[in-house]
């Protein structure tokens, strides 16, 4: 039963299977924070209502436990929920022993350890409900623009952006790695059906400990036929207003748990501004940032500065075409740089997509793949979709979990994923 439908009971008996979260009581009245799987509610029992034995027993039971209550649901305003269930009857399930995760402040590492207890607590239950609603915005979006769903390969045996940070296995007597994007896959998808997306798991075997980097995290990516640069920005922006939107409707209960900042969500929405990357430069060198020059990527101060400047998510365009992968295509109008963009979230949660133009010249593509230094035999599949009717087409990756951290304004992407896998971490 979803926590929304309880308000639509009031008034009514019901009867739920849940767990205690927390607990308080007096003499006559105890509260207890229940979960029963799509949220939280306030309970309440009495003593004159369950008479002396049963209320003790039920005061007493410890945090965890799972039971089965029922009880009358009525308005109560007081709570995020707007209603409370004042309980008649229960049913002791499984009695819980020294819960290691109590309602006091534990350590990151501790919380970590204990992460398949953690996501139990109210906070990161929220979290991840809206991770939820943000993976089903997904799907009903691409479905009314048209796009189809389709599942890139997790094994690869080439890498859209070099293999110097792949995990690499043995495929019997091959070489092969796992994805770090699925969009080469995705780009001969769309030669076949003009729109597609795919959503899955991608690996990065970046050595990175920051609050925005996860080794193995969730990419939405879609690929568009006959589409360039300018329009590929617009869906994006569509797309990201779109999950923004939807969770301010529907999530505003766990938006109220995380405290979430509702205003600068909602001023987070609308056009995205969009700035030339040489631009950026200037705009941080002005605002004493001496350490950035033409040709540097960004780190976490540029883009928390540029992103913040405007107070809602911006679209940096226009790299230099040396630090950009491969297959971006030049911009003929300003030699040297590439039809791409980054989208920066404000806030300091950094970039949430990364996109650009394909180069659809085989060519110029099969220099670009030369210049890097890449296996050309690996690649000639991917330069066959430039030799049987290339057309203009673009593309981007959202990445799930720092989007997650930048709509609930959680600090770390370690949050915004059930199981996180980290540099030091594997389990649980």
């Amino acid at each position: 039963m979803n926590i929304n439908n309880l308000k639509d009971k009031i008034g009514q008996t019901v009867t739920l299977g849940a767990w205690i979260a927390n607990k308080r009581s007096s003499g006559k009245i105890a509260f207890f924070q229940l979960r029963y799987g799509a949220g939280f509610v306030q309970a309440v029992a009495l003593k004159e209502t369950l008479g002396e034995e049963k209320y003790q027993e039920l005061r007493h039971l410890t945090q965890e436990t799972s039971i089965k209550v029922t009880g009358v649901v009525k308005e109560n305003e007081r709570e995020l929920t707007g209603v409370e269930l004042e309980i008649s009857e229960f049913e002791v399930i499984s009695i819980a022993t020294d819960y290691p995760i109590t309602p006091k402040e534990h350590g990151v590492e501790f919380l970590a350890d204990n992460r398949h207890l953690w996501i139990r607590s109210k906070k990161q239950h929220a979290i991840l409900t809206i991770r939820n609603q943000i993976i089903k915005s997904t799907y009903d979006f691409y479905e009314k623009e048209g796009f189809l769903k389709l599942d890139p390969p997790i094994l690869t045996s080439s890498a859209p952006e070099g293999t110097t940070e792949l995990f690499h296995t043995q495929y019997f007597d091959e070489e092969a790695y796992l994805s770090q994007s699925g969009q080469l896959y995705m780009e001969a998808c769309a030669m076949s059906f003009g729109k597609v997306y795919s959503f899955g798991p991608t690996f990065r075997a970046e050595k990175s400990k920051t609050r925005r980097h996860l080794i193995e995290f969730w990419m939405i990516e879609p690929e568009m036929a006959f589409c360039n640069h300018a329009e590929s920005l617009e869906v994006q922006e569509r797309y990201v207003n779109y999950l923004i939107n939807d969770v301010l409707a529907k999530n505003e209960t766990e938006l109220k748990i995380l405290d979430r900042d509702i205003e600068a969500l909602k001023a987070a929405t609308g056009e995205f501004p969009r700035i030339k990357y040489k631009d950026a430069i200037s705009l941080l060198k002005e605002n004493g940032f001496d350490d950035i020059e033409y040709g540097d990527d960004f780190g976490s101060p540029h883009e928390t500065f540029i992103a913040n400047s405007y107070n809602k998510p911006v679209f940096i365009t226009h790299w230099p075409k040396n630090i950009k992968p491969f297959y971006m295509k030049e911009d003929p109008e300003e030699k040297g740089t590439v039809l791409c963009a980054d989208l920066i979230a404000p806030e300091g949660y950094g970039e949430i997509i990364g996109g650009s133009q394909r180069e659809d010249n085989y060519d110029i593509l099969l220099n670009n793949i030369k210049e890097h230094s890449l296996n050309i035999e690996a690649y000639q599949w991917y330069l066959d979709l430039r030799k049987y009717g290339s057309v203009e087409h673009s593309g981007f990756g959202l990445g799930l979990e720092r989007t997650v951290a930048w709509i609930t304004g959680n600090g770390h992407v370690r949050e915004t994923i059930p199981f996180p896998r980290l540099l030091n971490r594997l389990t649980p």
